[in-house]
C-alpha cells in the first residue's frame, strides 16, 4: 500500500470514531469528579443546596424562547428536574433534545402554597394534592452536552 492510501485510512477512521463523540462544553463544563445521581440528591436535597455536585440526565425539554432551562430525565423513570439559569447566563440549545447532559452547580427548593402546587401540577397532567409541596430547580455553573 502507498503511504498517501495508509494516510487517507488512518484520517478516515479517526473522523469515524471521533464524529460519534460531540460534546458541547457551556461555561467550562461540568466537573466531573463531583457526580451524584439525581434520585440521590432528593433524598437529602438539603445536602446539596449549597455544596456544589454534578448531575447528569437526558434532555426532554429546553427553553423555546430563550434557552434558560432543561429538563432532564432523571435515572428515575418519569421524573424529571429542571435546569436554569438567568436569561442570557448561559444559552442551552434545541439540539440538546434527547442528548446526555452533565451539570455542576446547587439545588435550589422552592416552596409552593397548596393552590400553586395544584396549579402547577395540574398543568403537568398530574392529580391535585391536599397539601403544599417542594419543587426543586437545579441552578449549573457549568454544563457538557454530549452526543
Amino acid at each position: 500500500m502507498g503511504n498517501c492510501f495508509k494516510l487517507s485510512l488512518i484520517i478516515g477512521c479517526s473522523l469515524i470514531f471521533t464524529s460519534h463523540v460531540y460534546s458541547k462544553e457551556i461555561n467550562g463544563g461540568a466537573d466531573m469528579s463531583k457526580l451524584t445521581s439525581i434520585s440521590t440528591i432528593l433524598t437529602k436535597p438539603e445536602n446539596y443546596y449549597k455544596n456544589p455536585t454534578t448531575i447528569t440526565g437526558t434532555v426532554v425539554k429546553v427553553c423555546q424562547k430563550r434557552g434558560c432551562w432543561m429538563q432532564l430525565a432523571t435515572d428515575k423513570s418519569y421524573d424529571t428536574l429542571t435546569i436554569k439559569v438567568p436569561d442570557g447566563e448561559m444559552v442551552f440549545p434545541m439540539t440538546a433534545m434527547g442528548k446526555t447532559v452533565y451539570a455542576t452547580g446547587t439545588l435550589k427548593a422552592i416552596e409552593m402554597t397548596l393552590e400553586q402546587t395544584n396549579i402547577r401540577l395540574e398543568r403537568q397532567d398530574k392529580p391535585t394534592v391536599e397539601k403544599p409541596m417542594t419543587f426543586y430547580r437545579f441552578s449549573p455553573t457549568g454544563v457538557t452536552i454530549v452526543d
